[in-house]
């Protein structure tokens, strides 16, 4: 994956942006000193990044250098802003989690380590989640006499009830394949296999249409989140059905090859 040269700014320096010709990119937190803890210079970094994906990537990857994924909001910096009102909203943290939610973009974590607090919300709000076997993910908050804000809801969105409740009321962590045990992340792998197994999925992914790909995410969200009756579900899905025939010739050039008996991706 080759690098496409940023500005040196301080924010594109703390958050990394690189593309790939087939539709993937890969978004690195890069404050390896501070365990990636997001302050408002790598958050607005987030944000641009993902401005800088849209219409271009299909599949984003997220990932951390150094030996932490994300420690987590940056308690240390206090209440900073930018100058600049629409972007200090847009890089509030809750914010920047409805930014990766709402990107027409596929999210990938890829868990290179210590995933904390916030980092772990970020596994959550993530589409899939590769994370290596040594990785640890929990949320320290009530050890501060804190219920984790954000990383509390959604574990409690996601995972079973008393793995949630294990993550809130402990503040132990949970290693990758534990992570993979509990539906937290889709596989495990061994630390040097993380990036291979992640640029794989990526481009997995990448290869299938790019209007398919977002309206199914789309979907992912919405049921059961919001829709969870049945009948609902199904006229909802009916709904994407419509809208990606209206949207994209994919489908019917897909079904054209089905007809002639060849093979579409991701067919065996």
């Amino acid at each position: 994956m080759s690098a496409t040269p940023a500005p040196q700014t301080e924010t594109e320096q703390v958050v990394l942006v690189e593309h790939q010709d087939n539709g993937v990119s890969r978004i690195t937190f890069n404050r390896p000193a501070k365990r990636n803890a997001m302050n408002r210079t790598a958050r607005v970094g987030i944000v641009r990044a993902l401005d800088e994906c849209r219409g271009r990537s299909k599949v984003i990857i997220l990932t951390g250098n150094g030996p932490a994924f994300c420690a987590g909001v940056d308690l240390k910096e206090g209440d900073v802003s930018t100058g600049d009102a629409e972007l200090d909203r847009r890089s509030e943290w809750a914010a920047v989690q409805e930014e990766i939610r709402g990107h027409p973009a596929v999210v990938i974590a890829a868990v290179n380590g210590a995933a904390l607090g916030g980092g772990s919300t970020l596994i959550n709000v993530a589409d899939l989640a590769i994370a290596a076997d040594e990785a640890q993910i929990g949320m320290p908050e009530i050890g501060f006499g804190l219920y984790p804000t954000l990383a509390g809801p959604a574990a409690q969105l996601r995972l079973q009830p008393k793995h949630a409740a294990w993550l809130v009321l402990t503040a132990e962590r949970v290693d990758g394949p534990t992570a993979a045990e509990w539906g937290l992340v889709n596989l495990s792998v061994p630390r040097e296999e993380l990036d291979s197994a992640a640029i794989d999925l990526a481009e997995r992914v990448a290869s299938f249409d790019a209007t398919a790909l977002e309206w199914s995410k789309k979907a992912l969200w919405r049921i059961p989140g919001e829709i969870s009756e049945w009948t609902e579900a199904i006229a909802y899905g009916h709904e994407v059905a419509a809208e990606l025939r209206t949207r994209s010739t994919a489908l019917a050039a897909g079904l054209g090859r089905f007809r002639a008996g060849e093979r579409n991706p991701g067919q065996g």
